[in-house]
């Protein structure tokens, strides 16, 4: 039986266990977000992450800066927020302007705190497999999986889409349930040619549309974790009006992958006190 994954209930049943967890909580979880300017996409994410953390009961604090703020400013504040004992998770709202230097703004985020998974020291904690901040998109993806019941163990997984955020992060967390990957980009060719052989594919390019039903076999299961918006309305990088009569198991968009990111951001600032607040 063909069945959409409900991505929005999956992240409200979550946040819902994340509620009754903070309830015994002695001092309440906060998270503080970096943005810097006015970036309307920005924005939008900004206030679901807020009304989220509302929902469950963190103390959300935004930090806006205008564009064009110093760089060190932005690190000093950061740097402020780190040695906050009453600050659990700090994230930087991305994309930042492009004058900005990236990575050394998110890598001023004291690793304990970096509840987006995206210091240099939790990425390679990962690669290695040790107990470290996942990212939340491929967190979640993978938490989907594992409510659905999909089983990677020799699976060929396809990911299309190698950015720092999902695709790469990706790579790491799939390999580890045993399954075999291949990654697609924009330099592959004949990827048609790669998706038909996918037996779990996964979309993260933000190309509209890119994945049609010709593209992959009876059955799949199909993860489509990109946002594009096409004539004012939001859609993924997967025909789904098409591929869903083909594959077993398959996330719309909206109401897919972008609740459980929200859902493991969650996760991620409750795992962060947890672990302050065990190791004292």
């Amino acid at each position: 039986m063909k069945q959409i994954i409900d991505g929005e209930a999956l992240s409200l049943k979550i946040q819902e266990e994340i509620k009754k967890d903070i309830k015994s909580c002695m001092i309440r979880p906060s998270v503080a977000v970096i943005q810097v300017g006015d970036n309307p996409a920005s924005n939008s994410y900004i206030k679901r992450k807020e009304v989220a953390c509302n929902n469950v009961g963190v103390y959300f604090r935004l930090y806006k800066f205008d564009e064009g703020t110093p760089e060190l400013t932005i690190i000093n504040k950061i740097k402020e927020l780190n040695n906050d004992e009453y600050v659990n998770g700090i994230l930087v709202q991305l994309p930042l302007p492009e004058q900005y230097n990236e990575k050394r703004i998110v890598n001023s985020i004291i690793n304990s705190k970096d509840v987006d998974g995206l210091t240099d020291i939790n990425v390679g904690r990962m690669i290695n497999g040790k107990k470290t901040l996942i990212p939340c998109t491929p967190q979640g993806i993978m938490r989907m999986l594992e409510e659905y019941e999909v089983d990677l163990t020799g699976k060929h997984v396809v990911i299309v889409g190698r950015g720092k955020l999902v695709g790469r992060p990706l790579i790491t967390l799939v390999l580890s349930k045993d399954a075999t990957v291949t990654v697609c980009h924009s330099k592959t060719n004949n990827l048609a040619e790669m998706t038909r052989q996918a037996d779990v594919l996964i979309c993260a390019c933000g190309v509209p549309k890119l994945i049609t039903a010709d593209m992959v076999k009876e059955d799949v299961v199909v993860i489509d974790a990109g946002t594009n918006r096409v004539d004012g309305k939001l859609c993924g990088d997967v025909d789904f009006a098409e591929v869903s009569k083909k594959a077993s198991l398959i996330t719309p968009v909206p109401k897919g992958v972008g609740p459980m990111t929200v859902a493991m951001l969650l996760q991620n600032i409750i795992t962060c006190y947890n672990n302050k607040n065990t190791t004292k």
